[in-house]
């Protein structure tokens, strides 16, 4: 529905109405790098790149996203990035000074954020980074103000002239609503970069950071947040409904303001609850709070992520309790909302019935009887698990026999992407440390430098394709500087898996599937002048040869790369290397001495113990012919 013309209503995702209202708002450049909840902005927009005359691009990591993007700006186009909240820690040192300098033509950071970790390591809250860079902050309340202020973002910055962050989360970002379309605009802009004039002129100067410039462009990026403060109260996507002097005075930002909708709507108490949706959250609209702090004794300030709005209207009403009198607060600090994870409308209830006084009954006690009941009977577990023909469950089976072999206690720092799933037990536990991307590749740097104080054990980092570019490399040049005794071992599965295949600098094409020069990584390693091995995780036995001598191998950093495309990728999807049986004389289960070894320990979903038969078999809708579960069985029972 990108292409859809004005006042057109369609049902778009949240992602979907941010990319259309990039779209109306004339939007030139897009870059990002993917993640969830974000990718869909970048992958939308690139659908329509021809047509719509657009520059879009899958950047290696987000500092290069947002800095590409800021180029875009700076040649006076309106430009946008993209990322998740991790990946505002990865661009913040370019965020700094893109905030501090400023901006020409609009610049926007959308940063799609995970509370309840829903598909990520963490439940980190870039808004912060507005408050701490002092730049503008946006949050959308709903999918048709997701699409009116992703529009009305570049607008806000070409006021200004700074970046202005759009902060979406998962529930907004990949749920669904009602949307009217605006109308797209025509023209062409023709980019071009001045410097002309001194650096202090923004729009015709050159760019530089110079400590003899910082007092005025602090000065002047403070001037910007005053500006931005002053639009704010006056802002339409700031909004009070309810009484005018009501009993409980909710204040609450981005998808929380369905969640408050839907709990009032449930109780009832629309005549007794004001609500104060905020739409523009950093720099906080001042007079506006201190009108509608007047009105209430009783604030409770309802936000997902950190108590970021909570703790900064805490200093405001501080600051203004002459006019607005002594106030009780509610949220996460005081414990009338958990202290982490996503809200929800049954949350929202009870925090309200808590502060009024008031009880409800979420559920009759008959279906609460039933309920334990069925609980009790035990429902099926279903564990995280790498998916049928994974080359990673075959990669992670040969590190740990090959480490267990070895016989020194050597581990695996690991890394970010499907391949995480190597700390639980489909991976073997094989991961014994897990942070952040690139994290895994810079600690067994650390590590293999430890032999001074007496370390003996095996260092071994693993990492995939789209991370080893995007973070890795940089670990990898300090290891190889400082001579440090590991092994890095690179998943290459041919794309970004986890996040839906999208390119990266090793695939041959781009976001919008232009042709693209590929940039080896074995060729990269041997540039570096360290041992580089390739393997193939479905040739068990040669590839534990490879990794067992890479681990007799010691002194200084050594490469082994096993290449595999992932079962589900474009390239192989629906591709078998083999059909798989199983010779029913030969599986004897407890009999045979392996003790269901496939079904127990290597746990791939192709395989499925049959209880009544007691024997294993393959279920050949999920099973992708890769092979492995044939050289893992101890009785030959399974055949390719």
């Amino acid at each position: 529905m990108l292409e859809a013309k004005k006042d057109f209503e369609a049902l778009l995702m949240g992602n979907d109405a941010i990319a259309r209202g990039a779209l109306e708002a004339g939007v030139n450049v897009v870059t990002g790098y993917p993640g969830t909840p974000s990718s869909e902005i970048v992958e939308q927009l690139a659908k329509v790149a021809e047509e719509s005359n657009l520059y879009v691009e899958w950047s290696v990591n987000e500092k290069v996203a947002l800095e590409v993007a800021a180029a875009g700006s700076y040649a006076r186009l309106k430009s946008m990035c993209v990322m998740k909240q991790v990946g505002v820690n990865v661009a913040a040192d370019s965020l700094l000074h893109i905030a501090e300098y400023g901006t020409r033509g609009g610049l926007v950071l959308v940063s799609c954020e995970d509370p309840g970790a829903l598909s990520s390591t963490n439940e980190g809250d870039s808004r912060p980074y507005a408050k701490m860079m002092e730049f503008p902050l946006l949050e959308p309340g709903d999918f048709q103000e997701a699409k009116d202020m992703a529009k009305w973002a570049f607008e806000l910055s070409e006021d200004i002239r700074n970046i202005v962050m759009l902060r979406s989360v998962t529930r907004l970002s990949h749920a669904s609503g009602n949307v009217i379309m605006g109308e797209l605009p025509k023209d062409r802009p023709k980019a071009a970069f001045e410097f002309s004039s001194i650096p202090m002129d923004q729009m015709k100067g050159p760019i530089l950071a110079f400590p003899t410039l910082v007092d005025p462009l602090r000065r002047r990026q403070l001037e910007k947040l005053s500006k931005a403060e002053k639009i704010f109260e006056g802002s339409p996507f700031n909004k009070y409904t309810g009484p005018a002097k009501p009993e409980l005075l909710i204040i609450t930002s981005s998808v929380c303001k369905l969640y408050v909708q839907e709990a009032l709507d449930i109780l009832g108490l629309w005549e007794r609850v004001g609500l104060l949706k905020l739409g523009t959250t950093w720099p906080l609209p001042s007079k506006l709070l201190e009108q509608h702090l007047g009105i209430c004794e009783k604030i409770f300030i309802v936000e997902e992520g950190t108590p970021f709005l909570e703790d900064n209207i805490k200093a405001l009403a501080a600051e203004k309790a002459k006019q607005v009198g002594i106030k009780t607060f509610f949220g996460r600090k005081d414990g009338t909302l958990p202290p982490v994870n996503e809200l929800n409308p049954d949350l929202l209830i009870k925090g309200i019935n808590f502060i009024l006084g008031e009880s409800y009954q979420f559920v009759s006690d008959e279906y609460k009887a039933k309920a334990l009941e069925i609980i009790a009977a035990g429902a099926p577990v279903r564990e995280l698990t790498f998916c049928p023909g994974c080359p990673h469950r075959a990669s992670f089976w040969l590190i740990n026999s090959a480490l267990k072999l070895d016989n020194r206690a050597g581990f695996l720092c690991g890394d970010i992407g499907c391949y995480s799933l190597g700390a639980g037990p489909c991976g073997f536990s094989t991961i014994k440390i897990l942070q952040a991307m690139g994290s895994g590749m810079g600690m067994a740097s650390g590590f293999g430098k430890l032999d001074k104080f007496g370390m003996t054990q095996p260092i071994m980092a693993v990492c995939g394709d789209s991370t080893f570019f995007h973070a890795v490399i940089p670990a990898l040049v300090n290891a190889v500087h400082n001579r440090s005794d590991m092994i890095l071992v690179v998943l290459d599965n041919s794309g970004t898996a986890m996040t839906g295949f999208q390119p990266h600098p090793g695939s041959p094409s781009g976001a919008i599937g232009t042709r693209l020069p590929v940039l080896d990584i074995e060729k990269l390693c041997n540039s570096l002048n360290v041992r580089v091995e390739m393997g193939d995780p479905f040739d068990l036995k040669g590839t534990r040869e490879t990794m067992l001598d890479l681990l007799e191998d010691g002194g200084n950093p050594r490469v082994l790369i096993l290449k595999q495309p992932c079962a589900l990728s474009p390239i192989k999807k629906g591709q078998k290397m083999y059909e798989m049986a199983i010779d029913a004389n030969l599986c004897l289960a407890d009999l045979c001495g392996c003790n269901k070894l496939c079904t127990r320990v290597f746990k791939c979903p192709g395989l499925i113990w049959d209880t009544q038969k007691e024997k294993v078999r393959i279920d050949e809708v999920l099973c992708t012919g890769c092979g492995v579960c044939a050289d893992i069985c101890p009785a030959k029972a399974i055949k390719a």
